[in-house]
C-alpha cells in the first residue's frame, strides 16, 4: 500500500499495473471542503477497517514529526479529524489502539487518548511543558539516540507506557535570529554540552481511562543513565535497554508494569562504548515471546544472539564478519535475514541464517556487486529490493525469497540514467602504521600518467558515517560547479579507523578517546601513500568535509601542513567541549577525568599551526553544531595572526540549505576558493 496521486492504493507487487484504490480523493475530502487532505503518512488499524492519515506536517528539528491527523472509517464511510481542539499541526506520533477504537497522540508534550466514535479525548498527562517532556524527547535524545516516538500501546489496549524527560536543568543554548524581524530575538534549544547532565529520564505506565501514572522503578540514577529503547514484552510487562552515562555498559531489564519492579536479565560492557539498539525494527521477539534476537560485539564482531527472559544467550551467527543490520525474522520459515559484507567493507548484501543458528548464506546473487537494500514482507517470501554501485544506476525491483528471483521491475529511472556517473576506482593502501584503509579515486578525464594533477580529498572521519561505499553517487561532489574530472582534478576519499564500516569491533572502536588524533593520522598516512603516485602534484593537495568532516579537515590542515595545502571546512565542531554530551562523551569519555582528550584533540588546540589556505563556512542558525564553534576558531586564528577566509550564512541550519539561492551560492563559494587556491589541470 502506498500514497499515490493523492489517494491510498494497494499494489500487487507481482504486477504493479494491478491497482486497487483503498481510500480515494473523495473519501479524503472533509465535509464542506472542496479539496482532499494531503497524505504525508498513513497507517491502517489492525483489522484494516480504519486508516490514520498524517497531513499538514511541520519540522521538529530534523523531521516533520508534528502535524494533523484524520481517521477514515471504511465501514462507516466517515472522515474525522483527531485532536481538532488542539492547535494546528501540533499532534505527534498518533497511533491506533490494538482494537482500532482509539487513537493516542502527543500534543504540547502531553499524551492524549481519543475515542474515535464519540470524538471525546482524555489527557493522560497534564504536567507537560517546554522542558518537561511526555511521550517524545529532547533535542539530544532525538539527535544522538534516534528517539522520537516516545509512547507505546499495551497489547491489550488498556495502558500506555511512555518516556518522560525532565530538561528543566538543561541550559538553553540561545541562538540569535537576526534576519526574520526588525529586532533580533533568541531561539532557545535545550542543549546539554559535554559535562552537562542529561535530562532525567523515566518510564511511566498509565491507564487509558485515566488515573495516576505508575513510574517504573528502574535501578540507577535517572540523570546519569539513558533509556534509549523500551517496548511492551506482553501484557503487564515492559522490556527496556539502559545505558550508563559513559555508554559502555548496557543492561536489559524486564519491568512489571503494575508494580514497577525491574528485573535486570542481560548486561554487557565494553572498554569503549556500546551502541543503543537499532530502534527501527522493534524488539525482535521469537518463539512466542519466550526470547528475542539481540546483537553484540562482545566477540570482536557484531553478531546476533537469542536471549531468553532469564538472560540465557545463544550465538546465531558465527565467523569473522559483521552483521550490519537485521532485515527480517521469519518464524514460519525459521530464517533471519540480515545485511553483511564479509569480504568487502564498501559493499552490502543480504544474507540468511537459520533462526536456530548456523552458517550464514548469501542471498543476494554473486553477480550483483554493490550496495543493496531490502524491504521484506512479513512472511519472508517477497521483498522490495534496490541496489546500485559506482557503475550501476539505482535499480528497484521485486524479488522472491530466498531464491532472489526477479518478479518485476529492474530498470533504472530515466532521471538516474541522465546523470553522468563518476568513474570511481576503489583501492586499498597500507600505511606506515600497518593499517589498511579502503579508498576510492576519480581520475581526471583524459588522464595522462605523465602529467601531475591536483588532488582533493573528501573526508568525514568520525563514527557517524562512512565515505567509502560502493553505491550510486560515490565520487560525485555536489558542491563543485562543473565536472572535477573534466577540469583536471583527482577526487578521492579514504576510510579511517573509527568509521562504522563492517570491519570488526577493533577497527571501529580504536577511535575511542582519539577523535581528532587517530582518525587524523590514518587519513594523513593514507594520503601520504596516495601521494607517492608520480601523477599526483604534492604542491596542490586539498581536503574538505562537512560537520565531523569539517572538524577532520581543520585537524588535517593544522596537524599535517606538509601534506595538505588547502582546506574547506563546513559546519565543523572546532572545540569538542562545545558539542552535545551524548555524542561526544560516547566516544571521548567524561569530565573532569577525560577532559584532556577533548581539549588536546580539538582543532582549536592546533590552530596556531595553520600554514595553508583555509575557508571556514558555517550557518549562524545551526542548532546542531553551533556557530560559536566558528567564532572560537576565528578568535584563535586571529590571536595567532593566521590569515583565512570566512563565509557565514545568516540563520541557516546545519544543512546550510534554507533561503533562495543558498545552495547555489555555497557551491559557487566552494568552487571559486578551490580553483583559486588549488588550481585544476595537469601540468
Amino acid at each position: 500500500m502506498r500514497a499515490q496521486d493523492g489517494e491510498i492504493v494497494q499494489l500487487d507487487l507481482r504486477d504493479p499495473a494491478k491497482k486497487v484504490t483503498l481510500v480515494s480523493k473523495q473519501m479524503l475530502t472533509p465535509a464542506g471542503q472542496q479539496a482532499p487532505i494531503g497524505v504525508r503518512r498513513f497507517a491502517f488499524s489492525d483489522n484494516g477497517q480504519k486508516v490514520l492519515i498524517n497531513t499538514n506536517t511541520k519540522k521538529v528539528w530534523r523531521y516533520d514529526t508534528r502535524g494533523d491527523y484524520w481517521v477514515y472509517d471504511q465501514a462507516a464511510k466517515t472522515l474525522k479529524q483527531v485532536g481538532k481542539d488542539k492547535p494546528a499541526s501540533s499532534l505527534m506520533f498518533a497511533k491506533f489502539s490494538p482494537d482500532g477504537s482509539k487513537v493516542a497522540y502527543v500534543s504540547g508534550h502531553n499524551v492524549y487518548v481519543e475515542d474515535i466514535a464519540s470524538g471525546t479525548s482524555k489527557a493522560l498527562t497534564t504536567d507537560g511543558t517546554d522542558k518537561l517532556i511526555n511521550g517524545t524527547f529532547d533535542w539530544v535524545y532525538e539527535e544522538e539516540l534516534d528517539c522520537r516516538d516516545g509512547f507505546r500501546w499495551a497489547p491489550d489496549g488498556q495502558h500506555i507506557a511512555y518516556w518522560q524527560l525532565d530538561a528543566r536543568k538543561t541550559p538553553n543554548y540561545l541562538m540569535l535570529n537576526t534576519t526574520d524581524a526588525l529586532y533580533p530575538f533568541n531561539v532557545p534549544v535545550e542543549y546539554p554540552v559535554v559535562g552537562e547532565d542529561p535530562s532525567r529520564c523515566r518510564i511511566g505506565v498509565v491507564a487509558v481511562n485515566g488515573g495516576e501514572t505508575k513510574w517504573m522503578d528502574v535501578p540507577g540514577d535517572a540523570v546519569q543513565h539513558y533509556i534509549p529503547r523500551m517496548e511492551w514484552a506482553g501484557n503487564g510487562e515492559l522490556i527496556l535497554q539502559q545505558l550508563n552515562r559513559r555508554q559502555n555498559e548496557s543492561k536489559l531489564m524486564l519491568v512489571n508494569a503494575n508494580t514497577g519492579a525491574a528485573n535486570p536479565i542481560y548486561s554487557e560492557t565494553d572498554k569503549a562504548w556500546i551502541d543503543a539498539k537499532d530502534g527501527a525494527v522493534g524488539w525482535n521477539w521469537v518463539d512466542g515471546g519466550k526470547s528475542f534476537v539481540w546483537s553484540s560485539e562482545k566477540d570482536g564482531w557484531r553478531h546476533l544472539y537469542t536471549v531468553d527472559r532469564k538472560g540465557k544467550e545463544k550465538l546465531l551467527t558465527k565467523g569473522d564478519y559483521d552483521v550490519i543490520s537485521i532485515e527480517q525474522i521469519s518464524e514460519p520459515t525459521g530464517t533471519i535475514y540480515f545485511m553483511a559484507s564479509p569480504t568487502n567493507a564498501t559493499q552490502q548484501y543480504l544474507y540468511k541464517v537459520p533462526l536456530k543458528g548456523g552458517k550464514a548464506e548469501r542471498v543476494t546473487p554473486q553477480n550483483l556487486g554493490g550496495t543493496h537494500g531490502y524491504d521484506i514482507s512479513p512472511n519472508g517470501k517477497i521483498a522490495l529490493h534496490n541496489y546500485s554501485s559506482t557503475t550501476v544506476f539505482p535499480v528497484s525491483d521485486v524479488v522472491s525469497l530466498p531464491a532472489h528471483q526477479r518478479l518485476n521491475g529492474g530498470e533504472a529511472s530515466a532521471q538516474a540514467r541522465s546523470i553522468e556517473l563518476p568513474k570511481a576506482e576503489f583501492f586499498q593502501v597500507k600505511t606506515e602504521d600497518g593499517v589498511t584503509l579502503d579508498g576510492w579515486m576519480v581520475k581526471p578525464s583524459n588522464f595522462d600518467p605523465k602529467k601531475k594533477y591536483p588532488i582533493v580529498f573528501y573526508v568525514y572521519g568520525e563514527p557517524a558515517s562512512q565515505t567509502v561505499t560502493d553505491r550510486f553517487g560515490t565520487g560525485f561532489n555536489r558542491l563543485y560547479q562543473g565536472s572535477m574530472a573534466d577540469d583536471g582534478y583527482i577526487y578521492a576519499s579514504l576510510e579511517n579507523r573509527g568509521a562504522p564500516a563492517p570491519r570488526g569491533r577493533e577497527f571501529r572502536k580504536a577511535i575511542y578517546h582519539n577523535i581528532g588524533k587517530l582518525n587524523i593520522r590514518d587519513q594523513a598516512m593514507g594520503a601520504k601513500e596516495v601521494l607517492k603516485n608520480n601523477w599526483v602534484d604534492t604542491s596542490r593537495v586539498a581536503v574538505w568535509g562537512w560537520s565531523g568532516g569539517g572538524s577532520s579537515t581543520l585537524s588535517l590542515l593544522f596537524q599535517y601542513p606538509q601534506i595538505y595545502k588547502t582546506g574547506i571546512s563546513i559546519a565543523a565542531v572546532d572545540n569538542q567541549l562545545n558539542y552535545d554530551n551524548i555524542y561526544q562523551e560516547r566516544y571521548m569519555g567524561l569530565l573532569p577525568e577525560d577532559k584532556h582528550y577533548f581539549v588536546d584533540n580539538s582543532p582549536l588546540a592546533h590552530a596556531s599551526k595553520l600554514r595553508g589556505n583555509l575557508l571556514l563556512i558555517h550557518g549562524t542558525g545551526d542548532d546542531n553544531v553551533h556557530y560559536n564553534n566558528a567564532e572560537q576558531m576565528i578568535n584563535e586564528l586571529v590571536r595567532h595572526g593566521k590569515v583565512f577566509q570566512l563565509m557565514s550564512y545568516p540563520n541557516r541550519t546545519h544543512s546550510i540549505s534554507e533561503g533562495e539561492g543558498t545552495s547555489r551560492h555555497l557551491a559557487a563559494t566552494y568552487t571559486k576558493f578551490l580553483k583559486d587556491n588549488c588550481p585544476p589541470g595537469g601540468r
